[in-house]
């Protein structure tokens, strides 16, 4: 995998990743009614459930490329297509998180159970992956070191995006429900999600 090709994947990543979806909402929702003994439980069930959905994705995708380099190519463009439809979607959403704290006592493993669930189940997070993921891969280099490079690299960020989450609205209970906090956070991922969009538009045309 070419240098240029990981660092534009580990700064899309984490640009992404700030970005509030439903596996951050139950994050925050979590931290904001049992502090932060939930934050370890739920960073650590978010980066299995990435794992899971991640993990998924790339062996269907390694079919694909097994199976037809044209068809590959065409789901590059699809997926660069869907980076754009998607960050103009947030861009527009604007508003504040709609999230109430969770106070029940549930133990640490029902955190993390409940957390991988969310994130590995919701559909959304493997067709994300698929569009995602092909934008920064070789296909003329080695899929298993580049899908292993790729799952290391996203599940770090992801678990440190997800603790910082939770550390932040047990502490800062009100930026969290904040309209213009999450306006900005949504314009910025937005943002960057269209620029994306058009970067992998312009890498399937090279291609």
């Amino acid at each position: 995998m070419p240098l240029a090709h990981y660092l534009a994947f580990v700064t899309a990543t984490a640009v992404l990743l700030v970005v509030p979806g439903p596996t951050i909402l139950l994050v925050v929702s979590y931290a904001l009614g049992r502090g932060m003994r939930a934050a370890l439980p739920m960073a650590v069930g978010v980066a299995l459930g990435d794992f899971t959905a991640m993990t998924l994705s790339l062996i269907g995708l390694g079919a694909v490329l097994a199976a037809s380099s044209t068809l590959f190519a065409a789901l590059r463009w699809a997926g660069a297509a869907y980076l754009v439809w998607m960050g103009w979607k947030l861009w527009k959403a604007g508003g504040a998180m709609q999230v109430e704290a969770r106070e029940d006592d549930a133990s640490p493993g029902k955190m993390v159970a409940h957390a991988w669930l969310v994130t590995a189940l919701n559909p959304k997070s493997i067709v994300f992956f698929v569009a995602f993921v092909p934008q920064f891969m070789d296909p003329a280099a080695n899929w298993w070191t580049q899908m292993l490079i790729m799952e290391a690299t996203f599940l770090t960020l992801a678990f440190a995006n997800a603790l910082a989450y939770a550390t932040l609205a047990s502490r800062a209970r009100a930026m969290a429900r904040d309209p213009r906090a999450v306006s900005l956070f949504n314009r910025a991922g937005g943002a960057a999600l269209m620029g994306l969009g058009g970067y992998a538009a312009a890498s399937a045309a090279r291609a």
